[in-house]
């Protein structure tokens, strides 16, 4: 499996989630993509993202002011 990823830090809404979206359609169903933001924003913003997709959101964490997203594809 692929590790996909993408680094949107420095970003503030709504461009990790429109840069998110676009990458997802690289990723096959099934495999995952880990997304690296730094605006506190993103947090809920990731959340609505996939109940609004239908992805899953297997992870989300902060480390020293960084948030990661894991994000399997279902569709």
């Amino acid at each position: 499996m692929t590790e996909h990823v993408l680094d949107a830090k420095g970003l503030n809404c709504p461009l990790p989630i429109l840069r998110a979206r676009k990458a997802l359609k690289d990723v096959p169903p099934g495999e995952t993509l880990k997304v690296l933001a730094t605006d506190p924003g993103s947090v809920k913003d990731f959340e609505a993202f996939c109940r609004s997709t239908g992805n899953q959101l297997v992870e989300s964490k902060v480390e020293d002011g960084v948030y990661s997203f894991i994000i399997k594809r279902t569709e």
